[in-house]
């Protein structure tokens, strides 16, 4: 099933509210969010040899590509929310 299928409650919303760009971003976001939410789980259960008291080091790494999409997909919508106001004022 396709994320417009399973998410479009979601997407409808968040497109109504922002536009279909930065709607479909926020989505995403959240997804990101989710994902880290899951990635933490589960770096609790799954602890480094190496490193005591630290997820395993493919957790870290899942963990830190996770959150720089989240800061790169929320700098989009930022500067999508700069040119919009720009062709407003």
């Amino acid at each position: 099933m396709s994320v417009y299928d399973e998410r479009r409650e979601e997407l409808e919303k968040q497109e109504f509210m922002m536009g279909a760009e930065r709607g479909r971003l926020a989505v995403t976001l959240d997804l990101l969010t989710d994902a880290l939410v899951l990635v933490g789980q589960h770096g609790v259960y799954c602890q480094s040899a190496r490193q005591p008291g630290k997820p395993a080091m493919d957790i870290q790494m899942i963990s830190k590509c996770l959150t720089d999409a989240k800061e790169l997909v929320s700098d989009v919508m930022g500067e999508l929310r700069r040119k919009r106001e720009e062709m407003r004022g």
